[in-house]
């Protein structure tokens, strides 16, 4: 991914970067990617990501398919002892004709590091157009541009992915097709077997994803994963409005301070 977590900041800004961190890879777990999604030999979704790859990385550029919506997301975990924890997280999503994208999300304060009780929302607008990515902060109006080449990926093709984790104990089945959020979506199934033994398991463990795609939008509108590990996780694209949204959007206000390098250091 081409986002900087080694100048995150952690000591100028712990909560923020953490909070960014954690609600990334752990409740957004390549939320939407609109790249293909390797299954990851701990289970995740992909490679642990948006977000998400697609909040935290330019990822594909879609040009011609504008769009808004939401995604919402929910983790529902049950442990031995009948304890339940359920979180529910709503992500804004826009997308333009020229590929340029927004998304605002809202992240809360996280473990040790805390040094806010609120929480916070951060936006994040990828501009192919301009080669600009940019992390705003309402509260304070200070935007953190970064450069990025929206074509210019890792080397991992789609058919190395698949041959690398050819072997991984996976089971791929097509789910056909249906409507999903007023979208038609194709839908497939992952299951990933962890054998007795890898990660200290006494019996084997099967991680299943569910994954439905929009070949109009070209990402996916709805995700699940049932992970033994983790509990449940449901990421699904609604309230979806296909026009162009404002312009404004993806510009920078004038208001705003911007400032370069640091993307998750905010004063």
């Amino acid at each position: 991914m081409n986002v900087h977590f080694r100048k995150c900041g952690l000591i100028a800004m712990p909560a923020v970067c953490t909070a960014v961190m954690l609600f990334a890879s752990a409740i957004l777990p390549n939320a939407l990617a609109q790249t293909e999604a390797a299954p990851h030999p701990m289970g995740r979704f992909g490679r642990g990501g948006l977000m998400g790859a697609e909040l935290l990385s330019p990822g594909k550029v879609v040009t011609g398919a504008p769009y808004s919506a939401q995604i919402v997301v929910e983790r529902f975990q049950t442990f031995a002892d009948g304890n339940v924890i359920r979180k529910t997280s709503t992500v804004n999503v826009f997308r333009d004709s020229q590929g340029r994208t927004r998304r605002e999300m809202t992240v809360g304060a996280f473990g040790p590091w805390t040094e806010q009780d609120t929480p916070q929302k951060l936006i994040f607008i990828f501009d192919p157009v301009a080669g600009s990515r940019y992390v705003l902060n309402p509260e304070t109006h200070v935007a953190r541009q970064t450069q990025f080449r929206p074509h210019e990926r890792t080397g991992r093709t789609a058919g190395s992915v698949r041959e690398k984790y050819a072997n991984l104990n996976t089971q791929a089945e097509s789910l056909g097709t249906q409507v999903i959020a007023g979208l038609t979506a194709q839908g497939s199934r992952l299951t990933r077997t962890i054998p007795t033994g890898q990660i200290g398991n006494k019996d084997p463990i099967a991680i299943v994803t569910e994954r439905w795609y929009s070949p109009d939008l070209q990402t996916d509108v709805l995700r699940k994963e049932n992970n033994p590990q983790s509990g449940q996780t449901t990421v699904q694209l609604t309230n979806v409005v296909r026009s162009e949204p404002d312009a404004s959007l993806f510009q920078v206000p004038a208001d705003y301070t911007v400032k370069t390098g640091k993307p998750f250091v905010t004063e």
